[in-house]
């Protein structure tokens, strides 16, 4: 299974603590091909279906046609994922939306 950066694909995040997104949910993968290729891991942040009070860049709307159910990335629920927890594509998003979602990512840890 190869998995790309921008595809949005079901991971399993348990176990979690404190107030990590837990349970079978969808991801974006963020990483790299080639790092996803040759680590065995990816970096990914959790996707909901559920409305979000925080605007950009905690979180954004996806307007991927893809995707099975309009979504939010929760820019700062980032992980390092085995790629054993990695499952099924579900869609992916726009070159567009990965470069905001990076963006974002860089307002909150700075850069």
């Amino acid at each position: 299974m190869r998995i790309r950066r921008g595809e949005v694909r079901w991971a399993d995040l348990d176990p979690v603590r404190g107030r990590e997104q837990a349970g079978r949910r969808p991801v974006l993968i963020l990483s790299q091909d080639i790092f996803n290729d040759r680590s065995g891991t990816v970096i990914a942040v959790a996707l909901t279906s559920q409305p979000q009070r925080a605007g950009f860049p905690l979180t954004l709307l996806l307007t991927a046609p893809s995707l099975p159910k309009q979504s939010w990335a929760k820019i700062s629920q980032i992980r390092t994922l085995s790629t054993e927890r990695i499952g099924d594509r579900l869609g992916e998003v726009s070159p567009e939306e990965l470069a905001q979602i990076v963006e974002g990512l860089t307002e909150i840890i700075g850069g």
